[in-house]
């Protein structure tokens, strides 16, 4: 991990239309703290624009295809990119971001819901404009302290049955 605590400093996502997908990202992501963007020459004098986080994170950057080389819809199982993960100041901004993501007709995968990756690991999963999955996560600081915390909240519940029930 760098001195900056990040520990991949950008991902480059190959769209087919740079000018839709960066309308998609620049509103997806200004929320979660995306509001700073630059652009470049690439290798074969393509423009990349990176989207970066206004605190310390790993930035993405956005490039038109060049290439018909894979088919699209983009198939997450082929060589190549699964998913990226956002990460989100909140359960609450995972919600605001789903409901987001609805009223532009974007259709939600799963989520958001609670997934048992680790306690308290709360996500959306969804497509872009061209098919690549994404999430938008919020995780606990303390996943011990959310793991401590879900199971008292269980037994809570199972002691207001019995004592509902008797």
């Amino acid at each position: 991990m760098s001195a900056g605590g990040e520990s991949i400093h950008h991902l480059d996502l190959v769209v087919s239309s740079l000018e839709r997908s960066l309308t998609f990202y620049r509103e997806l992501l200004r929320p979660l703290g995306y509001v700073r963007e630059g652009a470049i020459r690439g290798e074969r004098g393509e423009v990349v624009v990176y989207l970066n986080p206004i605190a310390d994170g790993s930035a993405i950057g956005l490039r038109e295809a060049q290439s018909d080389a894979h088919a699209l819809p983009y198939d997450r199982y082929g060589v190549g990119v699964h998913h990226v993960a956002f990460t989100a100041f909140s359960r609450g901004m995972v919600d605001e971001r789903a409901a987001w993501l609805r009223e532009q007709g974007v259709a939600i995968e799963s989520g958001p819901a609670e997934y048992d990756y680790i306690p308290g690991y709360y996500a959306v999963f969804f497509a872009d404009p061209d098919g690549i999955k994404l999430e938008i996560l919020h995780r606990p600081e303390d996943p011990d302290l959310a793991g401590t915390v879900l199971q008292l909240a269980e037994r809570v519940e199972a002691l207001e049955a019995r004592l509902a029930g008797g």
